[in-house]
């Protein structure tokens, strides 16, 4: 795409499933750029969740560029992601209060526990909607669904992938891609995170240790009821996709959970 920028800028699409991430060239100056990003951005550079952001244009064909710098680094790997930056810099972005009041104000949306099952019922399968296993538990999470108050809720990010998390080459660590941010519990991005990454005989110490949070029943519930429901979707995910060798191991590790879901 050409974007037509008067001062020099040669821009190069770096790839990726949306499309909308460049790198910027100027001289010797190299610039990370995304068109049509979040308003948010502005926010995360200030508390330096992100790299700095250096500039924001509006051009001709419409679209906002916001432009950040360019860090050499790489992404965190799956094993890395149990390690205690990783928990202390989740715990920072959910108890910022200036996030949370940036994101409302730029019409950051609430997600509710009752609309993440609902997503999972939208379109399912009759094979799916059939499996006992699937069924009882789809069931269980209806009838417990957390009744949470919205004004407690965090600034979520909502794909805590490991390759959104870059460690710079002065090993200064930053959380990117923040297009699936919302308020929401901050048990479904903890859910999230440990149930993908860190073996479930730590999740109490990465709790108490890492991420710093008293570890009450409620929050067990909590998170036990999020990891269910993202396993529910993930199986919905895979079975649509064809990938059925995932899907069955997803619910092989959904009947293991459901059967004792004592936190160990």
């Amino acid at each position: 795409m050409d974007f037509r920028l008067d001062d020099g800028w040669q821009i190069h699409p770096l790839g990726g499933n949306t499309g909308t991430a460049y790198m910027g060239v100027k001289e010797q100056e190299k610039l990370f750029i995304k068109r049509n990003t979040s308003p948010f951005l502005a926010a995360l550079s200030l508390e330096e969740i992100t790299p700095r952001l250096v500039w924001t244009k509006h051009i001709s064909t419409g679209d906002t560029l916001t432009a950040q710098e360019w860090l050499n680094g790489r992404c965190l790997s799956k094993e890395e992601m149990g390690q205690e930056n990783v928990a202390r810099l989740l715990s920072r972005v959910h108890r910022s209060k200036i996030l949370r009041k940036m994101l409302c104000q730029v019409g950051g949306r609430y997600v509710f526990p009752e609309e993440i099952l609902s997503n999972y019922f939208r379109g399912l399968s009759l094979e799916l909607r059939a499996h006992p296993l699937l069924k009882s538990v789809a069931n269980q999470l209806r009838t417990h669904q957390p009744k949470l108050d919205h004004r407690e809720f965090k600034v979520s990010h909502g794909d805590l992938n490991h390759k959104n998390w870059l460690l710079s080459d002065r090993d200064r660590l930053y959380l990117v891609d923040w297009e699936s941010a919302r308020l929401a519990d901050s048990a479904l991005d903890i859910s999230m995170l440990m149930c993908q990454y860190v073996p479930r005989a730590e999740w109490k110490q990465w709790l108490a240790e890492k991420y710093e949070i008293s570890i009450t029943a409620g929050l067990k519930q909590r998170i036990s009821w999020y990891y269910m429901v993202n396993l529910l979707l993930s199986v919905k995910d895979e079975h649509q996709r064809g990938r059925f060798f995932e899907m069955n191991r997803d619910i092989l590790k959904l009947a293991a959970f459901f059967e004792n879901q004592d936190f160990i």
